[in-house]
């Protein structure tokens, strides 16, 4: 039997609730020493945050999406807003707070790899209280993608959407109030490669994953590695998938994690195993280090399959 069964009747491949960000990217020839001057080589302003971009990234590979998140009343809002509809998400869940600002991150991008630096800032205006959680979007997908900073809100959506036989799927890199009464409806559990330690203690990463399934009882538990690649423990079984190297060479990583996760998606629901769907995610990662910005190079999926190919993985 499948170890992901989808049901075939919702509008949605996936719904994404939680964070969206515009982002002040600037390239410099080197990340700055304290206390120094030094000038930029480049600067953007483009549409990004962790489930707004994963659902971008799924909808250029050819899935349905939406999107239900909380931007400010600002001209920030009508950039995060128009990327989305612009890359087809829907956005009937999306709000505009009155006198709320919308999500942004200043982000220093080293040229020399591509490895960036993230400042941050969300209004608490734009935070879901559990009474205000868009519950039904969380009935019309196969997978609800979520990001825990509204934590009792991702709670309440994660019960709708386990209701309505869907899957829960987490993108996570920190810890929250909450999280402990949150991961028990997790599905699809995917983080970065500190944070199960973290919340498992002191031990080697494959022990955490396998703690943490055990506790929490995660179908699937995936840790990402950067351009190592990441490390996958599905049925008691550690799958390592290696990282692709980025055609061209890395330009940024922002919002590599959120191109991983589009992809690990993109293959568990079109049908692929679980090391395939592992290979996609690394892979759409890579594509999207190729320019600067969160979503900017994210790959459709001629372009996935053709770098799977020429490396020789399909």
């Amino acid at each position: 039997m499948a170890i992901f069964e989808f049901a075939s009747s919702k509008r949605f491949d996936v719904v994404g609730f939680g964070t969206n960000a515009v982002d002040f990217l600037i390239e410099v020839p080197a990340y700055p020493e304290f206390n120094s001057k030094i000038e930029l080589s480049d600067y953007k302003q483009l549409a990004g945050g962790e489930a707004a971009s994963t659902m971008a990234g799924l909808q250029r590979l050819g899935l349905s999406t939406a999107y239900a998140g909380r931007f400010g009343s600002d001209a920030a809002a009508h950039i995060g807003i128009n990327s989305l509809v612009i890359e087809g998400v829907d956005t009937q869940f999306v709000e505009r707070v009155p006198s709320a600002t919308t999500q942004i991150a200043f982000i220093i991008v080293d040229e020399r790899s591509g490895e960036r630096t993230v400042i941050w800032k969300r209004d608490k205006k734009l935070a879901y209280c559990p009474e205000d959680a868009p519950v039904e979007a969380a009935r019309q997908c196969k997978i609800l993608h979520i990001t825990p900073h509204d934590t009792a809100a991702c709670i309440v959506m994660a019960e709708a959407a386990a209701a309505a036989g869907a899957y829960v799927s987490i993108d996570i890199d920190n810890l929250f109030d909450g999280i402990e009464e949150l991961l028990p409806l997790v599905d699809i559990f995917v983080s970065s490669a500190d944070l199960p330690g973290r919340l498992a203690g002191d031990m080697p990463l494959n022990d955490a994953l396998s703690v943490l399934t055990a506790r929490y009882g995660f179908k699937l538990a995936c840790a990402t590695l950067g351009e190592a690649g990441s490390l996958v423990l599905v049925g008691g079984e550690i799958i390592e998938t290696k990282g692709f190297a980025v055609p061209g060479g890395c330009v940024d990583t922002t919002g590599a994690g959120d191109a991983f996760r589009a992809g690990l998606l993109y293959g568990l629901l079109t049908g692929r195993t679980i090391s395939e769907s592992a290979e996609y995610a690394n892979a759409v990662a890579a594509l999207k280090c190729r320019q600067i910005g969160a979503r900017t190079a994210l790959p459709d999926d001629k372009e996935l399959f053709a770098l799977l190919k020429n490396a020789g993985r399909e």
